[in-house]
């Protein structure tokens, strides 16, 4: 199987790590938080030639979701994101859109649970549920690559906020805990703000864990 490859957008007000990935010399693609500026990644996508295949959301925050709309008219592709998230992307209360003079609402068209294995664009992605900076966060873990998209459950150094609309403090650390700290040591991390990291170096010097 060829080696896959991740392509980092940093897009919108609070510069949200957008993911496109890929495998090399295949033109199936997903996309994970398409953040902002639709343009911008549509510009990636050709330049890339890829086609994208789904929207993968890690939450519904409105910083994680401003780019899915026009996407998904462009490319006709499905929006999954967990089961009790969905309300979430659809509530500009909710999502935070609001907050900033904004009014975003996303439907989401499939929902997924924890352990829900994902086969998608000749990637196998297992759905993490990790609640705590909102009810219905996820990871989303490649195993057999050792790769996992983090959203803002887990950064380096750091962990996400816990005082949104249906967050937990407890319930972050608990899900970081029992569903991250687990992971081989190896695991690449790739967080929704921020830089990369792995499973290891976050066990050793994240404060939080």
């Amino acid at each position: 199987m060829s080696q896959y490859k991740v392509k980092l957008l940093v897009l919108g007000p609070v510069s949200t790590d957008c993911y496109i990935l890929y495998r090399e010399g295949s033109k199936r693609a997903i996309l994970i938080d398409p953040a902002d500026t639709a343009g911008k990644i549509v510009d990636t996508l050709t330049e890339l030639e890829l086609e994208p295949e789904a929207v993968l959301l890690t939450h519904g925050h409105f910083d994680h979701i401003m780019a899915v709309t026009e996407l998904k008219d462009r490319y006709g592709m499905k929006v999954y994101a967990h089961e009790e998230e969905a309300e979430i992307a659809e509530n500009p209360g909710l999502n935070l859109s609001n907050q900033f003079g904004l009014s975003y609402a996303l439907k989401v068209d499939e929902t997924v649970r924890e352990g829900e294995i994902l086969e998608i664009a000749g990637f196998s992605l297992k759905v993490l549920h990790t609640p705590g900076h909102t009810k219905g966060s996820v990871c989303y873990y490649m195993e057999e690559d050792k790769l996992l998209f983090s959203g803002d459950t887990l950064f380096a150094g750091s962990v996400g906020r816990s005082d949104f609309p249906t967050g937990s403090g407890a319930v972050l650390i608990r899900s970081i805990q029992e569903k991250l700290a687990t992971l081989p040591e190896d695991v690449q991390v790739f967080p929704g703000h921020g830089e990369q990291t792995n499973i290891g170096y976050e066990k050793t010097h994240n404060p939080f864990i």
